[in-house]
């Protein structure tokens, strides 16, 4: 059977494309690591955000449609996307998000802290100190090196009757329970970093309306193009519906939905970011899938410019 080995990236929904870099490049001080199009809809930006590299694990991406409307968070997407930091890091956190007047709250969850705060178009963001999260982040952003963002933690999954998604977790995925309080369970994917799903049992929420603000979908990772034919052999049998394989250009994708209606994606490791850009470069121009560079001009001139802003420490 093949093997996931965590998570991969999460890709959401943003209003102004602007507004975007500068909160995840500028507050954040995640790198940005790729500006390119979706490739089902160029006339609008697919902005990615990581470490110095954008190795997979983490990775926010976020597809920008300005004018859109809020989506409604509920069942059917992620609802929280939590982010690790540093075991000291979270009183630099609180004070910086404070400066710049981002509300927040400190949560406790299966003991761990867990600063809990939205993006500008409403989307949750969880920042969690995790002292064996050996990842560096960007160390020669514009955030101290020692408190940057080192990746994904984890995701969080409402469910209203969870038992089939939990079988698909634990019994096709090769998920373990990890712990559980009753409402929440957290399952884990061996002992990597980015390897939780937060399933909550929540039996009377809504069903969500993915616009923006909202997590369109989850991606878990994949080594290589070989386990991806695996995977989706793997899941065509019972059923879910799976995408043939997609060239995402930078990785290669499958798609399928879980029981609860969450859509998941199972993405390849490589080629990486830097097929197309070196990485010191990583992010600084527009780059286009091969079938859109014909019309490059007519893209470029529909995209807003965008720069990354200097934020000071």
């Amino acid at each position: 059977m093949p093997q996931l080995n965590g998570i991969h990236h999460v890709t959401a929904i943003a209003g102004d494309a602007q507004e975007n870099v500068n909160f995840y490049a500028g507050l954040l001080g995640l790198r940005l690591v790729k500006r390119t199009v979706n490739f089902d809809d160029p006339q609008s930006y697919h902005l990615y955000y990581g470490d110095g590299a954008g190795n997979p694990g983490t990775l926010l991406t976020f597809f920008a449609w300005p004018g859109a409307q809020r989506g409604r968070v509920g069942l059917g997407q992620v609802t929280g996307t939590a982010l690790a930091i540093g075991l000291d890091s979270l009183g630099y956190w609180q004070k910086r998000l404070q400066t710049h007047s981002i509300s927040s709250e400190i949560e406790t969850r299966f003991g761990e802290t867990v600063l809990v705060f939205a993006d500008p178009d409403g989307m949750r963001l969880e920042l969690v100190p995790n002292p064996s999260d050996p990842r560096r982040g960007w160390p020669e952003g514009h955030i101290p090196a020692e408190h940057a963002i080192k990746g994904i933690h984890g995701v969080t999954l409402p469910e209203r009757s969870a038992a089939e998604t939990v079988a698909l977790l634990t019994e096709r995925l090769g998920f373990r329970e990890a712990v559980t309080d009753g409402i929440v369970t957290r399952y884990a994917l061996g002992t990597e970093p980015a390897t939780f799903a937060d399933v909550v049992f929540a039996p009377n929420s809504m069903p969500g309306q993915i616009a923006v603000g909202n997590v369109h979908h989850v991606a878990w990772r994949t080594p290589d193009d070989a386990e991806q034919e695996d995977w989706l052999r793997e899941l065509s049998a019972p059923g879910y519906g799976v995408s043939p394989v997609i060239d995402r250009d930078y990785f290669h994708s499958i798609y399928f939905r879980e029981p609860g209606g969450i859509l998941f994606e199972i993405a390849t490791d490589p080629p990486g970011f830097a097929i197309d850009e070196s990485p010191e470069t990583l992010g600084h121009a527009l780059q286009l899938p091969a079938q859109y560079e014909p019309r490059r001009a007519q893209i470029e001139a529909s995209l807003p410019p965008l720069h990354v802003p200097k934020v000071d420490r």
